[in-house]
């Protein structure tokens, strides 16, 4: 089946033959010094599910995985998956062979797929699970051939597993027409043209790094220059020698470039925005940028969210630092009982095994704790779990975080919970300092008085070399507390 040209792509496994009629000498893909236009990666794509069709045998609902870090490969293999009706899994390498195994049967992959750099792991987890193992090299074994109709837009298309913070991680299931609405959103709230260059180097195996950038870009007919994976000299290298127009960043690789001894230095002149996935983003680095003349931009999701659902634009970024922003286009927000509630076409419905991940009217309930301003703007607060009841009164973490982290001798910090037998819970925090720097837990009492009720100021204060954290660099809180609890 064709896809003729038109304003904006209609499917999403045709996003790449979409350019390709239109613009097929453009840039889709540049990586390791190679570039790929967009009649290359439509060719690729559709050599890719001739192989997997026609001689690996993968059929409508079925699974691959892939295991390795960022390449072109894995882009391919997703469009490819889609144009026959099949699911990408893509794996964190971060994660243990028995938590890859898990993941693999819970999700019935057949073929696992690897680059050159995972050979080993992937062929010890292929005996391991059973699964027939392929190297990214052997994706256009086959020509590109007539295919069958793959079905409906409601087909899986890509498998993605909750961070885990809590309980056992789950794999949120995105269809062809999910992904293609979390594309359209994106694009548009960041308001991508085909002459932006995106520069990726967060992980594609989540959410945040393959669906808040890449893949919209992709869509807008953008091109995507893509790491395998995140290093601070390199992206300042590339922000220079690329000319990158946006980059998505964290704000681990946030802290990372700003602490780097040639971010003095960089030339950001190219960058119209740095995009951040995050909750919230700590107040010192958005005026690092800012101070650099560059604005940036909050996108708040999750995995089962598309994950594109609150934005913070450019225009808003000095204004309203440590907002998350407005409803992307096309996702309705709500608060219930102060809880964030997520609805919209990019929005998951089920996880595998069949858990629904909404409740009956399509909302899904996030956890995060948030306020809404007059001007309709949402900030989060914190989570529901994570909430410290000290004497009857609710404490959220993150307004201790953010008073603390107006000290200068603090570069990250966390707030949380320890048993208390008269209060229930006390609070406590744990204090990661800027290198030479010094803080004795009286100075950091001090520091707050004033700035917090008494009851919010920390009865322990740890000083820790780092803070645990999702793959992704998210706080896992809960760890703090199990690491300190029998000191409170």
């Amino acid at each position: 089946m064709d896809c003729p040209p038109a304003s904006e792509p209609t499917l999403f496994w045709a996003v790449p033959a979409h350019h390709a009629a239109l613009r097929p000498e453009a840039v889709a893909l540049r990586f390791e010094g190679q570039a790929s236009t967009y009649a290359q990666l439509a060719r690729q794509s559709e050599q890719c599910a001739a192989t997997l069709w026609h001689v690996w045998g993968v059929r409508p609902g079925g699974c691959v995985a892939w295991l390795g870090l960022n390449h072109p490969a894995q882009l391919v293999l997703l469009f490819a998956l889609a144009r026959i009706g099949a699911a990408l899994l893509p794996l964190n390498f971060r994660l243990a062979p028995m938590e890859w195994s898990t993941q693999l049967n819970d999700c019935n992959a057949s073929h696992l797929v690897h680059d050159a750099a995972w050979t080993e792991p992937a062929t010890g987890l292929g005996r391991l699970c059973g699964v027939a193992v392929r190297r990214a090299a052997h994706l256009d074994a086959a020509c590109a051939t007539a295919l069958p109709d793959a079905g409906g837009e409601d087909q899986p298309a890509l498998l993605v597993y909750t961070s885990g913070t809590t309980g056992r991680p789950r794999a949120a299931v995105h269809t062809r027409s999910q992904l293609l609405a979390n594309m359209r959103i994106a694009a548009q709230a960041q308001q991508m043209t085909p002459e932006d260059r995106v520069l990726t180097v967060l992980p594609l195996f989540h959410v945040g790094g393959l669906c808040l950038q890449t893949l919209p870009a992709l869509y807008a007919g953008a091109s995507v220059t893509l790491h395998p994976r995140f290093n601070a000299g390199a992206t300042l290298v590339a922000l220079e020698r690329d000319q990158p127009t946006l980059t998505l960043q964290v704000p681990a690789t946030m802290q990372a470039l700003v602490g780097h001894p040639a971010w003095p230095h960089a030339n950001l002149a190219s960058l119209r925005a740095v995009w951040a996935g995050s909750s919230v983003l700590p107040v010192a680095l958005v005026r690092a940028f800012l101070d650099r003349g560059v604005p940036l931009c909050n996108v708040y999701g999750a995995t089962e969210t598309g994950p594109f659902s609150i934005a913070l634009p450019p225009g808003s970024a000095a204004t309203h630092a440590g907002s998350c922003g407005w409803p992307a286009p096309e996702v309705d927000i709500r608060l219930l009982d102060g809880e964030l509630l997520v609805r919209g076409p990019n929005v998951v419905r089920h996880y595998v095994g069949g858990d629904a991940a909404c409740d009956s009217g399509g909302w899904f309930h996030t956890g995060d704790l948030a306020t809404q301003a007059v001007d309709g703007s949402y900030t989060v607060i914190g989570r529901a779990r994570d909430l410290i009841i000290s004497g009857g009164e609710n404490i959220h973490p993150l307004e201790i975080e953010s008073a603390i982290g107006e000290h200068p001798a603090g570069a990250e910090c966390a707030a949380f919970g320890l048993p208390h037998p008269q209060w229930g819970e006390a609070v406590a925090v744990a204090i990661v300092l800027r290198p030479g720097a010094e803080l004795a837990p009286d100075a950091l009492r001090r520091h707050l008085d004033g700035r917090l009720a008494r009851f919010k100021l920390p009865r322990s204060v740890f000083f820790v070399d780092s803070l645990p954290k999702t793959a992704l660099g998210k706080l896992r809180r809960s760890a703090l507390g199990a690491r300190f609890s029998d000191c409170g």
